[in-house]
């Protein structure tokens, strides 16, 4: 791992580094996206730049609210400080800001839980990737597995073999992504976007099993409920999609 690297004598963060390169791939898919349905290119930058405002605020904010009792004596030091950001915090702000966004350049709809589908997925994979080199803590448990390693030199240092969790979770989620992207085309509105709550619900929830996080109810932790939740709904989206007229669109056949 890496957590720091110096460029002409500026020390920089990998996290924030491959943070910056999830918006730029975003931002890249976005725009070629924005292309095929016609729309203006530039509205690329537009809604990056909403996603990654809201996901930064929702984020801290979600951080805070889950660990209130350790950072209530300092509020405001530990909202701009650079340590503590949750992913579901991230979505949930980072869906809003776009969603504001999308309201005002008419784009609100399915059609826009679409298009987001296989960009989450794609950022959440780039960004595992800064956790692996920076040794964040998000690593699992101790095993003695062929792959195991530790993460001596991290931004939460551990010297016992784990899990690389994020590993894991790159390697999923880019699948994930890959798939949501070949198949943008292939199923009536909101079925794309049902796909990802399965696939981003079902590799969190699994992963967990490995991860160091602690149980909360029922023998699962919380990223795990929440995963859960997310899981549900798309199932449920499918179902009535699919009771509803078909999961595929007339263009891409039955």
């Amino acid at each position: 791992m890496q957590p720091d690297i110096s460029i002409f004598g500026l020390e920089l963060k990998t996290f924030g580094l491959m943070f910056a390169l999830a918006f730029l791939a975003i931002g890249a898919l976005a725009g070629r996206r924005f292309g095929e349905l016609g729309k203006p290119v530039d509205w690329a930058y537009e809604i990056a730049f909403a996603a990654l405002l809201g996901g930064l605020v929702g984020a801290r904010v979600y951080y805070l609210a889950e660990n209130w009792d350790e950072v209530s004596d300092d509020v405001l030091g530990n909202l701009f400080s650079g340590a503590g950001l949750v992913w579901y915090g991230g979505l949930i702000g980072g869906a809003l800001a776009v969603a504001l966004w999308a309201w005002r350049r008419d784009f609100l709809g399915l059609r826009l839980l679409d298009f987001c589908a296989p960009l989450l997925a794609l950022g959440y994979a780039i960004g595992r990737i800064g956790c692996q080199l920076s040794g964040d803590g998000d690593y699992g448990e101790e095993w003695g597995g062929p792959w195991a390693m530790a993460y001596p030199e991290g931004e939460v240092p551990t010297t016992a073999e784990v899990h690389p969790t994020p590993i894991y979770e790159t390697l999923a989620m880019g699948l994930a992504a890959l798939f949501l992207w070949r198949r943008r085309d292939a199923y009536r509105p909101g079925v794309l976007f049902a796909l990802y709550l399965v696939l981003a619900g079902t590799e969190r929830f699994l992963v967990e099993f490995v991860r160091r996080n602690e149980t909360v109810a029922a023998g699962l932790t919380t990223p795990q409920l929440e995963s859960l939740a997310l899981l549900a709904a798309g199932l449920a989206w499918l179902a009535v999609a699919a009771r509803r007229g078909g999961l595929r669109s007339a263009a891409a056949g039955t």
